[in-house]
């Protein structure tokens, strides 16, 4: 079979002075890169903070779900004592109004609640976008007619408000999950779109008619030829779906449609801080500046490899 150009360089590169992958590439400018250095670097805190959460809160000494009576002032309605929302040695972020559970173990939890759903969904997302964007593309006609039907169908819904529609309508249960499949139900068009487009263009290259002309099936034209060339739109496209996920997920469970109490969001954080702001503005303060900060390091990250690839930093 007759492989692509791209491909044949980067084999023909290997058994000498290899070129760094398009990976190493990516990651080099990125660290020259002050701006998106820190971002990486903030990213890479809150991951470890998903990860390692029962580790960390061990080390805390405080779980997301114990309350502490002592941390709050029972006689003025739950207000932590201390200036700032009773941020100390025990209480790292301080802790909750009214029931003084810790601020820090909550946070700690509610990275691993977004970090886990966002990523799920992009995955998912990633799944159906790409491999229904490439049939609809490559086999056109009939097959394209329908996926491109059902594309427009979901894209012409307000996605949102279809989400808290749906939501409200399903049993709590397994909340995570829903949320999942939810999201990416009404987001894998735009990207499916993309690689409809693509897929189309590169269909009628010259190397895709060659792996035609080798006796290669169409399942090995799609999947061997075609998708290595997608990679750049793939990266870029899921790169920046994470962040826009992130705040889907945290609009709804402000919103009380997304992850249920007690587990600990940053959305669902962020709603109950909203009648105790101008008391304790600390409690709205530190889960916001997470959520904030998060879905701003992974925009500008996205940005950053987007601009790389579209200059040819990476093939």
């Amino acid at each position: 079979m007759t492989t692509s150009p791209t491909l044949v360089e980067v084999e023909e590169a290997v058994p000498s002075s290899a070129p760094p992958t398009s990976g190493r590439r990516i990651l080099t400018a990125v660290t020259r890169d002050k701006g998106a250095l820190a971002c990486l670097v903030f990213l890479a805190i809150v991951v470890l903070m998903a990860v390692a959460a029962p580790l960390i809160t061990k080390l805390s000494g405080w779980g997301p779900y114990q309350f502490d009576s002592a941390a709050i002032n029972s006689d003025l309605g739950g207000v932590p004592h201390g200036s700032l929302g009773g941020i100390s040695g025990s209480h790292w972020f301080g802790v909750e109004p009214q029931n003084g559970r810790d601020l820090f173990a909550r946070i700690v939890y509610g990275a691993r609640v977004s970090i886990t759903i966002s990523l799920s969904a992009t995955l998912l997302t990633g799944i159906l976008g790409v491999v229904l964007g490439m049939l609809a593309g490559f086999y056109r006609g009939w097959v394209d007619q329908v996926i491109s039907r059902l594309m427009d169908f979901l894209m012409a819904f307000p996605a949102l408000i279809f989400m808290i529609a749906i939501l409200s309508s399903l049993p709590s249960g397994n909340r995570p999950v829903l949320l999942v499949v939810v999201i990416s139900a009404f987001g894998w068009p735009y990207l499916a779109r993309v690689i409809r487009g693509q897929t189309m263009t590169l269909a009628n290259r010259e190397f895709v008619e060659a792996a035609r002309a080798s006796g290669a099936k169409d399942s090995q034209v799609v999947f061997r030829e075609i998708l290595p060339n997608l990679r750049g739109s793939i990266v870029v496209m899921t790169t920046l779906a994470i962040p826009g996920y992130i705040g889907t997920e945290a609009g709804l469970s402000f919103l009380g449609v997304g992850v249920s109490p007690p587990t600990a969001s940053w959305g669902q954080m962020i709603a109950s801080s909203v009648s105790w702001y101008s008391v304790d503005p600390m409690f709205f303060a530190i889960p916001g500046l997470f959520l904030f900060l998060t879905v701003l390091s992974l925009t500008v990250l996205g940005d950053k490899i987007r601009t790389l690839i579209d200059q040819g930093e990476a093939p």
